[in-house]
């Protein structure tokens, strides 16, 4: 697949230093995915936006996927140092923000994809103290949830029950808990960079791995897999996140901007992701002929009680503050994913 040549686009970032980011006209937009995906859809409705709103005296630079480098601690450390203002966080986050880790528990969402992000950038949760404190005291700021649909299990071999995940060699973003969920459904969870993980897929590094639909056909995962595994488990949600003393720079009418177009996109996301999704499996199931899974209640059940406990190794973790922030979640959301 020629777009992993055209990755090691770190020495771009380097050109990202503090002071051309001064230039409080030009806000930086760093994605964790390529041109084409949801991120990207969801920044560039952000960038039509933010320029229409401020008719023209703000302008944003998309930054996707190997604009910025390959590492996604690398789009993290930027933003935290002002070089990118706004960008996206996701699994790998945890690294930075351990309580984002939340967004990362399975079995806690409802089934229903738009509840689901509505209760995200709900004032009741993205602004509540102990989200908001998690970010501001690594010097960043929530600015929006963003659910990409659900997350899908791909295999070389079919997964029906815990015990057909057993010793399962599946690629988990860098996240403690991540890595401890898949542990607890019998896997043996491996880190491999986004942009090696196809190689690592068709190599047999990798036996399974963890996407939204849209993102297993954009970088091709389906062809190098022989199941997939609808289970419900999680959605994949990224953070919308800007870096705290930029924001807090901007005047009360700019952040009043800000929030404003973040809110009016919660409904524009919700169809991006639908759209991206059913799209993107349809064409998995045309150009292959990978076998689709999907798992009843009682299935769903098996996975649901063993990853439960794991939400006590993410509140022994990281603290008090993920408890709370958790809690709000359950609060908000009712009746837990079944």
């Amino acid at each position: 697949m020629s777009f992993y040549k055209t990755l090691g686009a770190a020495a771009v970032f380097g050109l990202f230093t503090a002071a051309s980011a001064a230039n409080a006209d030009t806000w930086r937009f760093g994605l964790e995915e390529i041109e084409g995906s949801v991120q990207a859809k969801y920044a560039e409705a952000f960038k039509e936006l933010i320029e229409e709103k401020s008719k023209g005296d703000i302008k944003v630079q998309l930054l996707p996927y190997g604009k910025w480098g390959s590492s996604y601690s690398e789009l993290y450390d930027a933003i935290q140092g002002g070089a990118i203002q706004v960008g996206f966080g996701s699994g790998a986050l945890g690294g930075t923000v351990p309580e984002s880790q939340l967004l990362n528990l399975n079995f806690v969402m409802p089934a229903d994809q738009l509840k689901t992000v509505k209760v995200l950038n709900s004032p009741e949760f993205i602004e509540s103290e102990p989200w908001q404190q998690s970010f501001r005291q690594r010097g960043l700021v929530p600015l929006a949830e963003l659910a990409e649909g659900y997350q899908v299990w791909t295999s070389n071999k079919a997964i029906e029950t815990p015990a057909d995940m057993e010793n399962l060699a599946i690629r988990v973003m860098d996240n403690s808990l991540l890595r401890s969920t898949y542990n607890a459904y019998g896997a043996s969870p491996i880190t491999i960079a986004y942009g090696e993980l196809y190689s690592a897929l068709q190599q047999g590094q990798a036996q399974g791995n963890i996407q939204p639909v849209f993102a297993h056909e954009e970088m091709g995962f389906y062809e190098v897999q022989d199941y997939m595994i609808f289970a419900g488990q999680a959605q994949f949600v990224a953070t919308l996140m800007g870096n705290l003393d930029w924001y807090e720079g901007l005047s009360n009418k700019e952040q009043a901007m800000v929030k404003d177009v973040t809110q009016q996109l919660v409904q524009t996301g919700y169809d991006i992701q639908s759209k991206f999704n059913k799209e993107r499996l349809d064409t998995i199931k045309s150009k292959s002929d990978i076998n689709i899974i999907e798992f009843n209640a009682k299935q769903r059940e098996a996975f649901r009680k063993l990853a439960e406990p794991v939400r006590q190794v993410f509140i022994d973790e990281v603290g008090e503050r993920g408890k709370q922030a958790l809690d709000i979640l359950i609060r908000e959301y009712g009746a837990p994913n079944s």
